[in-house]
């Protein structure tokens, strides 16, 4: 996982946009028409998606036709997936940190 990819869903209206795309591909104009972003904007936007690995373009006849890659979000998962394991020590923790309350206050 690259922290370019964090960087570029940082940025709300990108965010918004992989959200749209989620749904499927989307031309340009559906993208702007969708979110009320101006053409500009939604392009550079679409850019920094594209150079973070997140998106990709396909030429159809005059648009431009985005769509999410996988990888990108494959290891966003397998990132946070990291993390189970110090969770559930946490939370396994937790759980026996107030059944040991519980038991003391039915004892009392």
């Amino acid at each position: 996982m690259e922290a370019t990819t964090f960087t570029a869903l940082g940025e709300p209206s990108r965010l918004r946009i992989v959200e749209l795309l989620r749904g499927g591909p989307h031309s340009v104009s559906e993208i702007v028409a969708a979110l009320g972003i101006r053409q500009p904007q939604v392009s550079k936007h679409l850019r920094v998606l594209g150079e973070a690995g997140i998106v990709t373009a396909e030429a159809v006849s005059r648009h431009r036709i985005y769509r999410l890659e996988e990888a990108p979000f494959i290891g966003i998962n397998n990132w946070v997936d990291s993390f189970e394991q110090l969770w559930q020590t946490r939370l396994d923790g937790l759980g026996a940190y107030l059944e040991s309350t519980t038991a003391k206050g039915a004892g009392a």
